[in-house]
């Protein structure tokens, strides 16, 4: 009753003066090369160094990055994100538009826009960059310039007190109160 039945395709017969116009329009075409997609300018690209991955030299790059794996030398992304994750382990002076530290920093880090160390997050180095956030429960060891950055030479213009009195992080160098 609810049977339904298959129509069987239709066969087409050969017509060989069709064959002979495909072959001669197809003779005439290029093979289309297949490229990626080019991103956009607002396209957000992300990269990432995995957890078991080791690097010693220098990055840079067009794109954002995600750190999780060890990386000793220098990370440079001029005007794109860079963020290390819970696991990454950086011995490198680190520059970029936005900087997250999720975990461990040793080096100087420099950002144009943003610089947050999170609760897990663990730095010992300078942070030179015009907003600056320490979670609760970041560890971090140096000095913090939020001064104006010279355009030309990508240098603060002010020199932060801890820089010219480095015995200022020596957390037994404290000035003493005048009675």
């Amino acid at each position: 009753m609810f049977k339904r039945q298959r129509k069987e395709p239709e066969t087409v017969a050969a017509n060989p003066a069709l064959d002979e116009d495909f072959a001669e329009v197809a003779s005439h075409l290029e093979p289309v090369k297949s490229q990626p997609p080019t991103p956009t300018a607002d396209a957000r690209i992300t990269a990432m160094i995995g957890a078991s991955i080791k690097i010693k030299g220098e990055i840079s790059g067009n794109e954002n990055l995600i750190i999780d794996g060890e990386v000793e030398g220098r990370v440079d992304l001029g005007s794109h994100d860079l963020t290390i994750g819970t696991s990454g382990d950086v011995k490198a002076n680190l520059t970029g538009k936005s900087i997250q530290i999720n975990g461990s920093v040793t080096g100087d880090i420099e950002s144009s826009e943003l610089a947050v160390v999170s609760k897990s997050g663990r730095v010992t180095g300078n942070i030179v960059s015009p907003r600056v956030t320490l979670e609760d429960g970041a560890q971090f060891k140096g000095s913090i310039d939020m001064g104006p950055i010279d355009e030309k030479s990508s240098k603060p213009l002010a020199t932060s007190y801890v820089a010219t009195h480095p015995s200022a992080i020596d957390n037994e160098a404290r000035p003493e109160a005048v009675a």
